[in-house]
């Protein structure tokens, strides 16, 4: 998924307004951080399935990332640096949440390439993706109700909080109907495409930070 993980941080703010909406959604792309990351490196791996128009990537080798023992861990050691920081239980408690919350999305959105763990056999993906208007339903519904939570439980206490705000939303869904419909390529390096994914990622959690200071919690 794309924004359906941008969906979780944004559902999140509303359940726990002390974290960062940054924060969150950083939580909820970690695995992705870390794969694209890693794939620039050549430790992870992804090939373009080139027979089919949906769901393009399959993760050759992405336990490292998107393995759910792995993405356990994560979450343990995002929750417990956040803990020792901040001493809020409950939520280090949603930022492991998050972090996991990408497998089971994962899982739901992919055709099958997601592992439980390093050396062990067998891979889940329910293949979501691979419909197009069933992809709209599910997770376009998910990236429509987060936004509509965040924005009810949050105002606009600058100009970019609300020209800047939905100028992010515009275009994350954009990038995510692009990356739903666009037909299957196979141009470009491993590498290049992990650096873009990459700066994209960050640029998308560095936006996120800025609109958890754009955008205050509660009524006016």
């Amino acid at each position: 998924m794309l924004v359906g993980h941008f969906a979780v941080g944004f559902a999140a703010k509303r359940v726990e307004p002390a974290l960062s909406l940054g924060t969150l959604v950083f939580a909820a792309m970690l695995a992705d951080v870390l794969a694209f990351s890693l794939v620039a490196v050549g430790i992870e791996h992804f090939r373009v399935a080139a027979d089919v128009q949906r769901n393009r990537l399959i993760g050759e080798n992405i336990v490292y990332s998107h393995s759910l023992s792995m993405d356990i861990i994560w979450g343990a050691l995002l929750a417990g640096a956040y803990f020792l920081w901040r001493r809020n239980t409950r939520a280090a408690l949603i930022l492991f949440a998050a972090v996991v919350s990408h497998w089971v999305l994962d899982v739901v959105s992919h055709r099958p390439d997601m592992r439980l763990g390093p050396g062990i056999p067998g891979v889940f993906g329910l293949g979501l993706w691979n419909s197009f208007p069933a992809t709209l339903l599910v997770e376009g519904g998910m990236w429509l109700l987060a936004i509509i939570l965040y924005v009810s439980a949050t105002h606009a206490n600058r100009r970019a909080g609300k020209y800047a705000f939905w100028a992010g939303v515009v275009v994350l869904t954009v990038a995510w109907l692009s990356n739903i419909s666009a037909p299957p390529s196979q141009g470009g390096s491993a590498v290049a495409t992990g650096l873009t994914s990459l700066v994209f990622f960050s640029c998308a959690i560095g936006w996120s930070y800025w609109m958890n200071r754009a955008r205050a919690v509660g009524g006016y």
